[in-house]
């Protein structure tokens, strides 16, 4: 959701702003721009296509400079036209009506407070020519601006409520752009061309692969002055209008910039089905045992402490910590509860000191999650754990224990290696946890340790299935509404698998426990309502098949992904598709696996963009 690029050198920067946006694409977006320093002026190009689109609308407009910005937009306030995209530019009171005045500037996140400030400076002659809420930090800051923008900012940003990442430069002042981040991510890059001098923003390391890999991580507060052959970061002191010089490490980042390659698949998020055997296969590359210090160091004594668990997640990831408190409380025997990220905050609840607080995130960086997260601390929760895709994001810093999946860049909307190994993640914890508190045995241990090895060679066997779910896609093409049924640990599951389905091919999709058909949803059932079932080989398999009964008995199609041995057959109105084998604990992730290759490929049938979703990001950046 929402790029940004920024950078100074002696070079000229354009291509590199360009290369970034379009490493940032799949992220989402629905505009995108540029704007530089360019002979004692402010220019820019804007465009509602994509980035190709904008790369040759700079190139005809002969935009080139080396001190500029750039910026992918995913619209909150305003529509997606032109005139909303970003860079925004200044409008003082004193400058011709249309003109630009002196700030460029993009923004990243949500300013709560924009109304009070439009009108505000509304009233001081600044006239707005978009409905977005950051074009308001753009006339503020030339509002208070007086030959420094540091200073301009540092003061701007003290009236800011809300989140933002922003980049911005003046036009009074050439080779110099000042970064300031709240709520949303933003790092800094440290140039290694010889004698450019150069420095970069962006808000995701990887839009910078390829040009430089020592990166710099903003905190919160942070606000970064980039000048040519040289750079500082200035943070406000507490309680205080002060800013303060400080320091933060560079650190070496390899972006994976290889990921954006497509290879021979039709779509990324094909592909990153097809990378979850290995992406497992590295996530577990480094467990020779159980033991909490998986988890960092000082896991042992926080999981002695803990008597509960608060798993906060949206999304995908939600319904991996849905699966996981099955686990946690069959397996680790100990209670714990599953919350909704962007609800939990705004809600009473009961704070209990010794609970271990369990954030999942893809990217590390979800506002709703992180804001869940500093509520569970301030309410005294401080036992506090991730699991994530990104070692160097801000949710990893933020915690006390973290778990980092190897799942390597995900680029389609869709997750799905994210989230097999976001559960494989679940399940080690499980088992530390069942460990630290003397719920499992070395034979039970030695059990887990052999099937989690084991699980890429089973979710390679699922995998090899397409062929047989692209039949079934064809079928589901046609159909607007579909439900999805799965019991006990497969629930998420069906959860997850209706979620996919909706996504990518905007089918209305649902989910429900297979015994609360018949408490609602049983009314929706037709034969243009396809049922797809979760029927692993567990305890509530004879309890599911009488589901499916009453789902035939109202005329119903069911399409089943069945364990080899529960003994469904397929009939006329009953589909069936063998799973290679039953994986106990773990079946959910071989389950969901064939749900994935169902909504690709009912999506690839139906034309949509499967990749970038009308509507949807891959980080979700602001609340």
């Amino acid at each position: 959701m929402c790029g940004i690029v920024g950078a100074v050198s002696k070079r000229n920067i354009v291509p590199i702003l360009i290369e970034g946006l379009k490493r940032l694409e799949y992220r989402g977006y629905d505009s995108c721009g540029v704007a530089v320093h360019q002979d004692g002026e402010l220019r820019r190009a804007r465009s509602t296509s994509r980035v190709a689109e904008l790369h040759s609308q700079t190139a005809e407009d002969g935009i080139a400079s080396g001190t500029g910005i750039a910026h992918t937009r995913w619209a909150t306030h305003g529509v997606p036209a032109v005139h909303n995209a970003h860079p925004h530019f200044s409008h003082g009171a004193h400058a011709a009506d249309g003109a630009a005045g002196r700030i460029a500037l993009v923004h990243n996140g949500i300013i709560e407070n924009h109304d009070e400030l439009r009108a505000e400076l509304k009233a001081r002659g600044y006239t707005f020519h978009s409905q977005t809420d950051t074009e308001v930090i753009a006339h503020l800051i030339d509002h208070v601006y007086q030959g420094d923008l540091l200073e301009a900012v540092q003061q701007a940003v003290q009236r800011l409520k809300g989140a933002y990442a922003i980049a911005v430069f003046s036009r009074d002042e050439p080779h110099r752009v000042v970064g300031a981040r709240e709520g949303s991510p933003l790092v800094l890059g440290v140039g290694t061309e010889e004698g450019q001098g150069e420095f970069f923003l962006a808000s995701d390391a990887m839009a910078l692969a390829g040009v430089t890999d020592q990166i710099v991580y903003l905190d919160e507060g942070d606000v970064v002055d980039m000048q040519l052959g040289r750079y500082w970061i200035t943070h406000r002191v507490v309680d205080s209008t002060r800013f303060e010089t400080v320091q933060r490490e560079v650190r070496t980042v390899h972006a994976h910039s290889g990921a954006a390659e497509l290879g021979p698949y039709r779509h990324y998020m094909q592909k990153e089905i097809f990378e979850q055997p290995v992406a497992i296969a590295n996530t577990l590359d480094a467990v020779t045992g159980i033991s909490p210090e998986i988890f960092g160091d000082g896991a042992y004594g926080v999981f002695k402490e803990i008597d509960s668990v608060l798993i906060l997640a949206c999304g995908t990831s939600y319904y991996a910590g849905s699966t996981a408190k099955y686990w946690l409380e069959s397996i680790a025997k100990i209670p714990t509860s599953v919350e909704i990220a962007s609800e939990y905050r705004y809600r009473d609840s009961v704070p209990n000191p010794r609970t271990l607080v369990v954030t999942i995130s893809q990217s590390g960086e979800t506002a709703d999650t992180l804001a869940a997260l500093k509520h569970a601390r301030a309410q005294g929760m401080t036992h506090t754990l991730t699991v994530c895709n990104v070692s160097t994001s801000a949710m990893v810093r933020e915690c006390e224990l973290a778990f980092i999946t190897r799942a390597g860049a995900e680029i389609g909307v869709a997750s799905t290696k994210a989230f097999t190994t976001q559960l494989v993640g679940l399940f080690l914890l499980t088992l530390a946890l069942a460990q630290t508190r003397g719920h499992l045995s070395e034979a039970q241990e030695a059990e887990h340790l052999k099937a989690l090895r084991h699980l890429p060679v089973a979710v390679q066997a699922v995998v090899a299935l397409e062929p047989q779910v692209i039949a079934w896609s064809e079928e589901f093409a046609r159909k607007e509404n579909a439900l999805f049924l799965g019991r006990g640990l497969h629930y998420p599951i069906a959860l997850e698998g209706a979620l996919k389905l909706k996504e990518i091919s905007y089918i209305h999709a649902e989910a429900y426990p297979a015994g609360e058909l018949k408490h609602g949803p049983l009314a929706l059932v037709t034969a243009e309502m396809p049922v797809v079932t979760v029927a692993p080989n567990d305890a509530l398999l004879e309890k599911l098949k009488s589901n499916m009964q009453e789902v035939r008995a109202r005329g119903g199609e069911l399409f089943v992904f069945a364990d080899s041995d529960t003994r469904i057959e397929s009939e006329p109105g009953l589909h069936v598709i063998r799973m290679p084998e039953h994986y106990g604990a773990l079946s959910p992730i071989l389950h969901v696996i064939p749900l994935q290759l169902l909504a690709y490929h009912t999506a690839c049938a139906r034309g949509t963009d499967v990749d970038k979703p009308r509507n949807l990001a891959k980080s979700v950046t602001v609340e």
